[in-house]
């Protein structure tokens, strides 16, 4: 069955980094795009980050537009999320999502949907 397992979170002060990893497992990896979502407490689920299926091509919620960068390894089934110059707003559980549609892009109607979506791993930006 499908698994993704988010790691490398923690506490970190503002203006720091932290890189997230995913590691994916029970699908072939490499025929999805795959996502990054976060939920802050207290808020709704929100749309990160996307990746094609080469790594090539990013997509970004204007929020983290040149502090994060998503990438992938196909050869370790892992998705990665290097995120620099923390906020505190950044503060949220991070997931990595599967994409709903094999080689497609999973964008419909405005939004990147899923079926897929790992536990988690907690961000905490904070002095």
């Amino acid at each position: 069955q499908v698994q993704l397992e988010e790691s490398g979170g923690g506490l970190v002060q503002p203006g720091g980094s932290l890189r997230l990893s995913c590691a994916a497992s029970g699908f072939t990896f490499s025929n999805y795009w795959m996502y990054w979502v976060r939920q802050a407490p207290g808020k709704a689920l929100e749309w990160v980050s996307a990746i094609n299926l080469g790594g090539g091509t990013a997509y970004y919620t204007d929020s983290v537009k040149g502090r994060f960068t998503i990438s992938r390894d196909n050869a370790k089934n892992t998705l990665y999320l290097q995120m620099n110059s923390l906020k505190s707003e950044d503060t949220a559980v991070y997931y990595c999502a599967k994409a709903i549609d094999e080689y497609g892009s999973g964008y419909f109607y405005g939004r990147y949907e899923y079926d897929y979506r790992g536990q988690g791993t907690q961000v905490t930006v904070s002095s």
